[in-house]
């Protein structure tokens, strides 16, 4: 990798998990000289200077954002909008300004919306593939992001020296980085992330709601653990991504209930051989998948 310029003054609006994992990574990479916290809870964000994860909390926007090199949006997604019209006034000519949001569309056109015309050719939206069940800076980890996928999504308008700045940046956290289009972008993460997510969150109610959950979860197994796990996630956080994505999520859920169907009628037929079918299809889908992965 060629040599990366060290930011003097790193921002990070929400250091939580993501946030906080990207300011520890690029400490240890040695590529920030001071970083700034901004957040809402004060308890977290003194922890977040107890821990070393952030030097500094900005005492308002204005302070954060003077002369900062590169500001990173790690709230929820449904902060966007809000936090977008608070940063404008204060952006200065070359900051660059990049996010962590797990919906992309919503972003960009919040970023039209509230930026310039010059601050939007410094901002790179972007969502690393990357987490944990568990949110706050306590949660943070500098190898969190380490042989991780990073998705950018520029704007018409996003200069190639901002989305090229960006990366090598996420490349020194150990990730990799690819460009794609917003809309693709949110088809395959309602696909592949919100989908289960609500899957899992959707299951654990469902098994509450018989007449013994007690019993039920007393005997669930590790495989009912493993694919609830992601149901312990923060609940603010994935109601804000279910409706900055609401209708490309809505089209996953009817198609998932088409699939769902058609299993029920395979059931109501006792027909074993389509069953075994569509088991071991799926079986062989998975097994290619991290075939690919190693």
């Amino acid at each position: 990798m060629t040599n990366i310029a060290t930011l003097n003054k790193l921002v990070i609006i929400g250091v939580g998990l993501i946030g906080g994992s990207f300011a520890q990574a690029l400490r240890n990479a040695g590529l920030t000289k001071h970083i700034v916290g901004v957040g809402r809870s004060q308890q977290n964000m003194q922890c977040a200077i107890e821990l070393g994860v952030i030097d500094e909390i900005a005492s308002d926007i204005a302070s954060a954002l003077h002369n900062a090199d590169l500001v990173f949006l790690a709230m929820p997604v449904g902060q966007t909008r809000y936090i977008m019209e608070r940063i404008a006034p204060h952006l200065h000519a070359n900051t660059i300004v990049t996010d962590a949001g797990s919906t992309k569309q919503d972003v960009m056109a919040a970023a039209r919306h509230y930026l310039s015309m010059q601050s939007r050719h410094h901002f790179v939206p972007g969502h690393p593939i990357a987490g944990a069940e568990q949110s706050g800076v306590k949660a943070a980890q500098p190898d969190l992001y380490l042989n991780k996928h990073v998705i950018l999504t520029p704007l018409p308008e996003t200069s190639t020296d901002a989305v090229a700045r960006v990366e090598q940046l996420w490349q020194a956290c150990g990730a990799q980085v690819s460009l794609m289009p917003a809309d693709e972008h949110d088809q395959v993460l309602a696909a592949t992330s919100h989908l289960p997510h609500i899957l899992a969150f959707t299951l654990m109610n469902h098994l509450n709601s018989t007449n013994q959950p007690e019993n039920m979860l007393r005997f669930a197994g590790s495989g009912f653990r493993d694919f609830t796990r992601i149901a312990s996630s923060s609940p603010e956080m994935w109601r804000d991504i279910c409706l900055a994505n609401h209708a490309t999520l809505l089209g996953q859920i009817d198609t998932y209930q088409e699939e769902l169907n058609k299993l029920r009628e395979m059931l109501k037929r006792h027909d074993g051989s389509a069953l075994e079918k569509s088991f071991s299809q799926a079986r062989g889908i998975r097994e290619s998948w991290l075939k690919d992965k190693e």
